[in-house]
């Protein structure tokens, strides 16, 4: 097990649930004045969901899992990152941000179908 990928996924996934609840509760009246509580939701679902496959991928501490946490992480910061400001700020050309995330997301995604950890 890869130490510090795993203290890495639960600390995202802390903050996952974390902005989970401060968009529903603190920041509820501010995401529907701007119209973002399903841009908020998206960063947090997908946030949430690769937090949780960094866990797995830190059971598997060999460099293919190590690449695609990267990705992983990458993703969650560009494409998750990029969505929270976007809800807070209605700045909207943080959105051209996303795709890159996704972009990261897609490639990990890739990477385990073509290269699965051993």
């Amino acid at each position: 097990m890869n130490t510090l990928f795993f203290r890495v996924a639960a600390s995202l996934c802390f903050l996952a649930v974390a902005l989970g609840a401060f968009g529903a509760h603190a920041l509820k009246a501010t995401l529907q004045t701007n119209g973002m509580v399903g841009v908020w939701d998206k960063a947090v679902l997908y946030h949430f969901v690769h937090a949780i496959v960094l866990f797995a991928l830190a059971l598997h501490p060999d460099v293919v899992s190590r690449a695609v946490s990267y990705f992983f992480f990458s993703g969650i910061i560009l494409f998750s990152g990029s969505l929270y400001l976007l809800a807070l700020t209605n700045v909207r050309w943080l959105g051209a941000i996303t795709p890159i995330g996704g972009l990261c997301f897609l490639i990990g995604w890739a990477w385990l179908v073509f290269a699965p950890p051993k």
